[in-house]
């Protein structure tokens, strides 16, 4: 959540100011009208952290212009005052929008590097120093900037990471934010980037996976709907205007012409319209929801998509994991962290309860989920019997790793020769009714001569 300054004025008509978190401008304004009933001061102002560009002079030196983040304009101001500028004016930043985030592979060599030099024993503010000067995108720089800023003020960790999150992603600014309050900071470091690098090593595996099969039938069902729809009647029709019997797979296919000609734009919109609300509703939460529980369940790159999603949520257990009671925020976290919302659902309302109002055991309540494997419960049960649960959580993020990369290889070889035999099929298919479109013979072969003079103008 963003933080909000407030400001007001006590009954004896001193001034008073604090932080406030909230989601929105409006939810924070709504805080601070009850927290000024309840203190019992006058609400002055509420200001989001905006960014104001400012021009400064330092004697008869050449003016500098400048951006920086503030809460007001004479916070701006003062600050640079301070420095020993002649302020020009400061300005809010018009257009400034919301902080994008940054690409993946930059959060990734900045989380990847970061563990690498604190295994090298390297104090963290001099990592980010170090880092700050050699990372290229903007939003992430500045983002880095700040944390180190904060860090150094003394702020809380966890809610300077959480800030950048829209920068970060929500995972990754949570899991930073974590390691630099516990006494393993390297691990956690360590394992987040294995997490990050695994993700999206899966992405592009799946991409190439599944993109490039659709595109090819997508282009290959556009070739067959021209041929079908443009090509092929000019050609039947003109047997038909002399009366040709035309065979069969010539005369269902120019049926069939006709028809997709005839209906072309109500098939369109009948077509287009469900695509597009389908979706829409799969960018709401319940339509995620939805996909997520049906994915896993398919053949082929179902199972991967789900012994993925156990991997990534024993890979965060494993690097939060502490031993000691049942870990609860621990197991909530992970279960955000896998990337699909059916076994996040699970896990928080039907594990979760278990384990605080029922008093189950992590076994137990895993396996109640329904979204647990089989080889997962029985080794998350080892590991609760020998107390080793910790443990036994890499060793099954790293088996299904290793099983994950080794089906997926497969299962790009399965998709390929499917492709392959669909292709095969459609063009043997427009082959034979082309080979019968060629032997159709006339029955007056004078009569169809002379049309074709006559086209010639002959």
């Amino acid at each position: 959540m963003a933080e909000f300054k407030v400001e007001g004025l006590t009954v004896a008509g001193k001034p008073v100011s604090g932080m406030i978190t909230a989601e929105t401008l409006k939810e924070a304004k709504a805080k601070a009208q009850a927290m000024a009933a309840e203190k019992k001061f006058k609400l002055t102002g509420v200001y989001d952290r905006v960014t104001w560009i400012y021009r400064v002079q330092k004697g008869t030196e050449k003016p500098v212009d400048g951006e920086q983040k503030a809460y007001t304009k004479d916070e701006v101001w003062q600050a640079l005052e301070k420095m020993g500028y002649r302020v020009v004016y400061v300005r809010k930043k018009l257009f400034a929008g919301k902080p994008k985030a940054a690409p993946a592979v930059d959060v990734i060599t900045f989380v990847r590097v970061s563990a690498d030099l604190m295994r090298q024993k390297l104090p963290f503010n001099e990592v980010l120093q170090l880092l700050v000067n050699d990372i290229q995108n903007p939003a992430l720089r500045d983002a880095v900037k700040e944390i180190n800023a904060e860090l150094k003020q003394g702020k809380d960790s966890e809610k300077v990471f959480l800030k950048q999150a829209p920068v970060f992603g929500k995972f990754t600014a949570n899991m930073l934010g974590l390691a630099s309050k516990s006494g393993n900071m390297t691990e956690i470091y360590e394992s987040t980037a294995k997490f990050l690098e695994r993700n999206a090593q899966f992405k592009r595996n799946l991409k190439s996976t599944l993109i490039m099969p659709l595109v090819t039938l997508f282009i290959l069902f556009l070739a067959v709907l021209f041929y079908v729809g443009y090509i092929f009647p000019a050609t039947a029709e003109m047997f038909e205007k002399f009366k040709i019997e035309l065979p069969p797979m010539t005369a269902a296919t120019l049926t069939f012409s006709r028809w997709l000609t005839a209906n072309f734009i109500p098939l369109s919109i009948a077509i287009i319209v469900p695509v597009v609300l389908i979706a829409r509703f799969l960018t709401t939460d319940r339509g995620r929801f939805l996909a997520d529980k049906y994915l896993i369940t398919i053949p082929v790159v179902g199972p991967l998509l789900h012994k993925t999603a156990i991997e990534i949520f024993c890979r965060v257990f494993y690097a939060l994991y502490s031993g000691s009671g049942e870990n609860i925020d621990v197991i909530k976290m992970a279960a955000e962290a896998c990337g699909n919302k059916y076994m996040e659902h699970q896990i928080k309302t039907i594990a979760i309860p278990m384990m605080l109002e029922k008093g189950k055991g992590l076994t137990e309540a895993f396996e109640a989920t329904g979204v647990f494997t089989k080889t997962a419960i029985s080794r998350f049960n080892s590991g609760a019997e020998t107390g080793t649960v910790k443990n036994t959580a890499i060793q099954l993020a790293e088996y299904y790793e290793k099983e994950t990369t080794y089906k997926l290889a497969n299962a790009i070889e399965v998709i390929q020769l499917s492709v392959s035999m669909i292709i095969m099929l459609v063009l043997t298919g427009l082959t034979l009714v082309s080979s019968e479109t060629a032997t159709i013979r006339p029955k007056a072969p004078g009569t169809f001569i002379h049309y074709i003079l006559t086209s010639l103008g002959f």
